[in-house]
């Protein structure tokens, strides 16, 4: 499979709203990058559940949508996004649903291991993501 169907094969699963299936396109030791975050999620897991499922279950008509065609490398991919969708679930018990929608774009870096993703790195623009679920 060539590493662009895997991915959109990958972001097809989170549109599906399926963290399950989105997490069988990880390797175990898979280690996951949220630059706005800052602390990296390790192992698949811990990513699948509270990275993807985390995010999913807050925001249940999530989509993610590739906005440029991907730059194709020999062991990764690169590819600029969009996500949106409507904060409808709490994040945790701190930060409870805000109701709003939102649309947000970045990039993504990620390392292809064996026919999996070892290493997804997000980089976009948090403090407009925050603004528009009210929390700044």
């Amino acid at each position: 499979m060539s590493y662009e169907t895997l991915i959109r094969n990958y972001m097809q699963a989170w549109n599906d709203h399926n963290p399950q299936a989105a997490g069988e396109f990880l390797a175990e030791d898979v280690t996951f990058y949220d630059a706005s975050i800052g602390t990296p999620l390790e192992g698949r897991t811990n990513v699948r559940d509270n990275g993807i499922a985390l995010f999913i279950g807050a925001v249940p008509d999530v989509k993610w949508e590739m906005t440029s065609p991907p730059i194709v490398g020999p062991d990764g991919i690169a590819y600029q996004w969009r996500f949106s969708g409507t904060n409808t679930g709490a994040w945790d018990e701190n930060t409870p649903a805000t109701g709003k929608a939102f649309a947000f774009e970045g990039a993504t870096f990620i390392r292809i291991k064996d026919g999996k993703i070892a290493y997804q790195g997000d980089y976009y623009d948090a403090l407009n993501f925050h603004k528009q679920l009210g929390w700044l």
